[in-house]
């Protein structure tokens, strides 16, 4: 089967999220009346209230009043309270990393307390008030998690978190050109150049892992699957340890697939006891000082004083093995769960996260998120110089780190073996009966470039009663594509209209050293380029899908500025404020959708897969309400099949699939630029 696919110029990722817990009755209050309160929030978050408005309400806000109106009748916001009394919570002016426990806790007390209120003045009352209390790191994380999940802030969109925390992603040098800017009035427009130098083999992937629009589509993610969410906060977020699975599965495969582009060798897995060959500068530091930690090159990872130590990762790595080798967990109770079926990576997901999902987490931890913190610290792992939080101990930033990318091939790793334990799919698993596949092609160029993209750092630099607020800024270069289209013909021989689901995947044919990836490992490096359902009349199909419309990615947040606007307009005129496209940003930035691929053109196979809609369909209107394709509705995950079918399982011959007239490839060949 010739399914071959060469890519001239070309990036990708996946990631599903819930549009947020959505009531259906109308809110009385305006969205750009919302959307202001949101955005002047979070607005020099480190400064007092700049809104007249917010700053009059907190000055006659009594916050212990009308509690009975809460679902708890008041136990959080007291609790809040009294632990800001009793001054038990991380005080102003330092750092917070969501994976330490105790300031984990103290923000998810107010997201707590925001997710109770029952209408929008009581929200944003209670945020404005803690807002001035509270840690600003803890409040900001705290704020976009209840944002996020509150059926009050539907269609509310997040400022993008790198104008928020600009200092997360922007050099120290261009901070500081930022500052003096501020500090002699003067409008300023920097440029932020990539970590390292070419010196440094990661430097030729910098484009990717440092790419701001990744870094907010892995931020948001995990804000919209949590690992501390149970279901007292809301309903039951479905499929979501295997949801964890797939986004670093995709990540990793797309991150391969820029270093193939790049004529760099696949990431190497993790191992605990041999050398970290990589290691990580940031040149970036907290507000008030504190530098991002620094990991020398090729260093052997010791045990973390007073967090973990490495046989403890080994220990809980065993104990996940095992159960992948019998083939079932054993729960608190003590009790054997098979996972030799469909619902196995869901249950291995959230053990090896792990949420509070797990089903056991005394006995099988929370590797993934003790690996992030026992890396984190490697720089100084006995305390000697009481280093903040690393890139790794923030989602904003973790993938940044050429470190990310070993620790989950290594998680993958895991996953991998537990697929690999499933049986291949049969032929009555894989048919669509009456429905074929005729032909696919691309139509436009499959070019990527390199485009300057500006940011504010408006929210860097502090104020002065003496200077005004002016337009001090830095620009980046990041990665983009060209639009492209795919055609795709496909024959449905019933008598009457079927719902299908249309599958599109690529993987590289090639490895660094030139030898075609046999197809049993070619699938397992899939990226997935677009998932969406579409109705087929008998007869002749001609289905054009253009890239943009790709239900594995978003477009990019509006910038700060641009939310102003839109919502200074919308208040103006009293019109409705229209940001339905921009509400989750958890997908994958659109302009990464391809890999870059280099100018000799970088080889990859193309697979389309059409499969039976009306039975992997979970909701109804999926062809009308293709925003829910990956991000869920109600909790609820659209599509029944397991991510990644029907690649996601061992192959052992690949003949099976030309046998299968639902799935087809065909050659392209990417255009030059």
């Amino acid at each position: 089967m010739k399914t071959l696919v060469v890519f001239a110029l070309v990036a990708a990722a996946s990631a599903y999220s819930f549009s947020g817990f959505q009531r259906d009755e109308p809110d009385e209050v305006p969205l750009a009346q919302k959307q202001h309160d949101i955005s002047s929030l979070l607005y020099k978050v480190y400064e007092p209230l700049h809104d007249a408005n917010l700053k009059t309400l907190v000055d006659t806000f009594d916050p212990e009043a009308n509690l009975s109106n809460f679902p708890d009748g008041g136990v959080a916001v007291r609790k809040l309270l009294k632990e800001l009394k009793d001054h038990k919570l991380e005080e102003k002016q330092h750092f917070f990393s969501v994976f330490n426990d105790t300031q984990r806790e103290q923000a998810l007390l107010l997201t707590n307390v925001l997710l109770q209120c029952q209408d929008w003045k009581t929200g944003i009352s209670y945020a404005a008030y803690f807002r001035q209390r509270l840690n600003e790191e803890e409040f900001i994380y705290a704020l976009y998690a209840a944002v996020r999940h509150s059926p009050l802030s539907r269609n509310v969109v997040l400022p993008p978190i790198y104008e928020i925390l600009p200092h997360f992603f922007t050099s120290a040098e261009v901070l500081q050109k930022a500052y003096r800017a501020k500090i002699k009035a003067t409008p300023g427009k920097f440029v932020t150049n990539f970590t390292g130098t070419p010196n440094n083999p990661e430097y030729r992937v910098a484009y990717f892992t440092e790419d701001i629009g990744l870094s907010t589509h892995y931020f948001n993610w995990h804000l919209e699957y949590p690992f501390w969410w149970n279901d007292t906060f809301g309903p039951h977020i479905e499929r979501k340890g295997e949801t964890f699975f797939w986004i670093h599965h995709q990540l990793n495969n797309r991150f391969d697939a820029e270093r193939l582009s790049n004529h760099l060798d696949l990431v190497q897995k993790l191992h605990w006891d041999e050398t970290l060959h990589d290691g990580f500068h940031p040149h970036t530091t907290y507000k008030y000082g504190d530098r991002f930690p620094i990991r020398p090159d090729d260093i052997h990872i010791e045990n973390v004083d007073h967090v973990a130590e490495v046989h403890d990762l080994v220990v809980l790595e065993n104990r996940i093995r095992d159960a992948i080798d019998h083939g079932y967990i054993i729960n608190k109770e003590g009790s054997k769960v098979d996972i030799r079926n469909e619902e196995g990576i869901d249950i291995l997901g959230n053990i090896i996260e792990s949420s509070l999902y797990s089903p056991n987490v005394e006995y099988y931890g929370s590797l993934n998120n003790l690996a992030h913190v026992l890396l984190g610290h490697q720089g100084d792992p006995h305390d000697k110089y009481h280093e903040a939080p690393s890139v790794l101990e923030h989602y904003e930033t973790a993938t940044r780190d050429p470190a990310f990318y070993q620790l989950h091939k290594y998680i993958d790793d895991l996953f991998r073996k537990h697929k690999d334990r499933l049986p291949p799919y049969n032929k009555e698993e894989l048919e669509f009966r009456g429905v074929a596949i005729n032909n696919i092609n691309i139509d436009g160029p499959l070019e990527t470039y390199i485009e300057d993209y500006e940011y504010s750092l408006v929210n860097a630099v502090d104020d002065k009663d003496e200077v005004e607020d002016l337009e001090i800024s830095t620009y980046i270069q990041r990665l983009k594509h060209k639009d492209f289209s795919f055609n795709i013909d496909i024959i449905n021989n019933n008598d009457g209209d079927v719902l299908s689901t249309i599958r599109i995947f690529a993987w590289p044919h090639r490895d660094s050293n030139g030898v075609i990836f046999p197809f049993n490992e070619g699938r397992w490096r899939a990226i997935e380029l677009d998932k969406f359902f579409k109705t087929l009349k008998p007869g002749e199909n001609h289905i054009v899908r253009k890239s943009v419309e790709s239900s594995v990615t978003v477009p990019d947040v509006p910038s700060i500025n641009t939310l102003h606007d839109k919502v200074e307009a919308a208040l103006t005129a009293g019109s409705d404020l229209h940001l339905e496209q921009f509400v989750s940003a958890a997908g994958l930035p659109n302009r990464l959708l391809i890999p870059k691929g280099n100018e000799a053109g970088v080889e990859f196979k193309l697979v389309v897969a059409v499969t039976d809609g009306a039975a992997d369909a979970a909701i109804n209107d999926l062809e009308t309400f293709e925003k829910f394709h990956h991000y869920g509705y109600k909790g609820v995950y659209p599509d029944k099949k397991p991510h990644g079918y029907p690649l996601d399982r061992h192959v052992p011959d690949e003949r099976i699939f030309p046998r299968h007239s639902q799935l087809r490839g065909n050659h392209c060949q990417g255009l030059q630029p």
